[in-house]
């Protein structure tokens, strides 16, 4: 797996990560459908067999239990993962989410000591901030962060959803290392709203999540109905009715030119995101995705 350098303080990772989201609950839903722990254990495991080792996971996702699962996938072999986790998205102390944003200096601290507890390990390599907290200076959030830094307990940081202006603000305060957001085929916001711009001029790093659509781009949902129930896709407007059939239109483009390289059409859609220079971090919880992306 070829790597690519993050940002412009060191960090290098694959140009593939594995975004480990789906592969437990949030607020007790199955949003990409059930998952299975020994599954998603072995997938990340099979990801590192083929060179595929920064895993990204948040405090949100569970709550909790997705840094729980991934500190079981890792134990006894740390050294050999690159972990990205975030938080900002508010866990009280009986770890539910109050779905408040919080990004208040005493919270940095406490979210950190709670994730590397949940990690088991004694430092993240990449901490994002989940979300902007509207209450709190994206100054305060970031001099926090930066104090984990200094203390060894992160070792770079990272924005998640953020607009080009935070960006800035925030890379003032201490060096924004990546910035997380939706990038892909189906979702090109970024190329309008200046945050390309921004981390070009700046010389940071871009992690894109989604890089096949929310899984659209694969070709497998053929119909909304195929959607499982509890599917948080089936609250997203373009997936749902006329919307979904246009997009299929549009993906069966995608499908023609792939099958002309003799190629998936996900294994084009990340190699498109990949070769802008963004780490595509397409998240599954099964072995044969992995393989195949």
């Amino acid at each position: 797996m070829k790597t690519i350098k993050l940002g412009s303080q060191g960090l290098e990772v694959p140009v593939e990560g594995l975004g480990c989201m789906g592969m437990t609950t949030i607020a007790g839903g199955n949003i990409y459908g059930k998952a299975d722990e020994k599954e998603s254990i072995a997938t990340i495991h099979r990801a590192l067999e083929l060179g595929v080792n920064f895993l990204d996971t948040a405090d949100l996702y569970g709550p909790l239990l997705n840094e729980r699962l991934i500190s079981k996938a890792i134990k006894g072999n740390r050294d050999k993962y690159t972990i990205a986790t975030k938080f900002g998205f508010e866990v009280d102390d009986n770890e539910q989410l109050t779905w408040a944003f919080n990004g208040k200096p005493e919270y940095v601290h406490k979210a950190i000591d709670r994730s590397l507890k949940n990690l088991g390990t004694d430092y993240i390599d990449l901490y994002y901030l989940h979300r902007l907290d509207p209450n709190t200076p994206i100054e305060d959030t970031v001099g926090a962060m930066a104090e984990l830094v200094q203390s060894g307990k992160v070792k770079y940081i990272g924005l998640s959803e953020v607009s080009a202006n935070t960006i800035k603000k925030a890379h003032q305060i201490h060096p924004i290392t990546a910035i997380q957001t939706e990038y892909s085929l189906f979702e090109r916001e970024p190329e309008e709203n200046g945050i390309l711009d921004v981390l070009n001029e700046l010389g940071i790093g871009f992690v894109a999540y989604s890089p096949l659509g929310r899984g659209f781009i694969t070709g497998e949902i053929k119909s909304p109905d195929d959607f499982e129930e509890n599917d948080f896709r089936r609250s997203i407007p373009r997936y749902q009715g006329e919307n979904f059939y246009k997009n299929l239109e549009l993906l069966k483009q995608i499908q023609t030119i792939a099958e002309s390289k003799g190629i998936t059409p996900s294994q084009l859609a990340l190699a498109w995101v990949i070769s802008n220079g963004i780490v595509a971090i397409p998240g599954t919880k099964r072995i044969k995705y992995i393989e195949e992306n």
